[in-house]
Parts: structure tokens; sequence; C-alpha cells
């Protein structure tokens, strides 16, 4: 059963930044396609921000400029660099990765809160 696990949540003033990570318990390659997501309270989850197998990236029009999302293959890690944070960012944060084998099989971490104070 493939794992993720997110960490690098936290607590952060308006400004400020915090880099997210999510590592595989079995290498990037096995997915077409990692992301973020994030769930505010009282709203439906959302993508952040995502990466194909391929390169392509794609972010939420809400982040572009803000947010970039990485992957270092020998450490079967994706991150979120997230800079210029703003209150309206606080969510619990989910990795998630697409299976190569089908593309509605899909994977999750169990999140990690940001919380962006004012």
């Amino acid at each position: 059963q493939v794992q993720l696990v997110e960490s690098g949540g936290g607590l952060v003033q308006a400004g400020g930044s915090l880099r997210l990570s999510c590592v595989a318990s079995t290498t990037i390659f096995s997915f077409s396609a990692m992301g973020w997501y994030r769930q505010a309270p009282g709203k439906q989850r959302e993508l952040v921000a995502q990466m194909t197998s391929g390169g392509r990236l794609n972010y939420a029009d809400s982040v572009k400029g803000r947010f970039t999302i990485s992957r270092d293959n020998a450490k079967n890690t994706v991150y979120l660099q997230m800079n210029s944070l703003k209150p309206e960012d606080t969510a619990v944060y989910y990795c998630n990765a697409r299976s190569r084998i089908s593309s509605s099989i899909n994977y999750w971490g169990k999140g990690t809160l940001v919380t962006v104070s004012s």
C-alpha cells in the first residue's frame, strides 16, 4: 500500500514562508502526477499545485507567483515552497499521488496544517 507522509506545516505570520514535504513509500515514478491540495474549514478540498511525471506544472490562480512545487526523485519527495503567505492560505494541506495504472487511483496523505496569522 502506498503511503504519503507530509511534514512542514505550522504557524506563520502573514508574509512569511513555509516549505511542505511529502515523502512517498515508493518511487515517485510510480505516479503519473503528484500534487498538493488544501481544505480550509467549511470549504471543499481544492487543488493548489500539481506536477506531472513529464514535468508539466499546474497551479491554482490564487497561489501563482507565490507557491512552487518541485520534486527530488532520489528522495521520493515532493515539495511545496510557499512564500508571501496570506491568512486565506490557512488550511490543511494534503499530498496527492495519481497512479500510472489508472487515473482513478489516487493516494492521499493525512495532511499537515498550515495556519497563517494576520
